[in-house]
């Protein structure tokens, strides 16, 4: 009987997921709609902190467009995205527990776009300068549309989700998984795990790897300092 229960829930999580899943795409295909005839207005200002590209193919062209487009989608789509992540946690959380999603649902919002904005107006233009430096008479930069989008679509997502760092430390104490101490404790661990992450995540340069690690190192430092206030601030109000 325990056994059936347990299957049952668990099928339930799983259908739940695969409707919310659903849910979204449809937003998610919308949105494509919508982003597409605003993408010829918005590639100019995307391709501004390299100046040009060229596409070294009949199709590439057609393809970044798409790439484009797709991005715009997924930014686009990103409030329902976040959205349906934290009512999937909602079923799994007790009423206490929840009064937390309230904050955080938004603040993840925020926080998502201010990755996004910092690595486009502050990572990719440094990193375009530092890698431009290495052009001569001789090695002249020809960027192709479609590595270029690639390059400004991995930046924007990438840094956009470790943003979100901050608030994913905070919602585990908050609710009972980790404690400022355990953050503590760890710290030289999530550190050499920070730097193997920017090295997937970002281009294969040193440069936007420490873009992204630094950054990253002092978003754990700030989710570790806001846990202990929070948590001071919960034992407060429960004494």
């Amino acid at each position: 009987m325990i056994n059936e229960t347990k299957l049952s829930s668990f099928l339930g999580h799983i259908e739940e997921l695969r409707w919310r899943v659903l849910q979204y795409l449809g937003v998610y295909v919308v949105c494509c709609f919508i982003a597409y005839p605003l993408t010829s207005k918005i590639l100019p200002f995307v391709i501004n902190p390299v100046g040009s590209v060229v596409f070294q193919a009949p199709g590439e062209a057609f393809s970044a467009y798409m790439m484009l487009t797709l991005l715009e989608a997924f930014i686009f789509s990103s409030p329902v995205f976040l959205y349906q992540v934290w009512a999937f946690a909602w079923e799994a959380l007790t009423d206490k527990e929840r009064k937390y999603i309230v904050l955080f649902g938004p603040c993840s919002l925020f926080f998502f776009l201010l990755g996004a904005a910092f690595a486009f107006y502050v990572v990719a233009p440094f990193a375009i300068r530092f890698l431009f430096s290495f052009s001569t008479e001789n090695v002249v930069p020809m960027i192709s549309i479609k590595s270029y989008i690639s390059f400004i679509g991995n930046l924007l997502v990438s840094f956009g989700v470790v943003f979100e760092l901050p608030l994913a430390l905070i919602f585990l104490v908050q609710i009972g998984i980790a404690t400022p101490e355990f953050l503590r404790h760890f710290r030289r661990h999530v550190i050499m795990a920070v730097f193997i992450i920017s090295a997937i995540l970002t281009p294969p340069d040193v440069v936007s790897q420490l873009l992204m690690a630094l950054p990253l190192v002092v978003l754990y430092e700030l989710g570790v300092l806001f846990s202990v206030f929070f948590s001071k601030k919960e034992k407060a109000g429960s004494a």
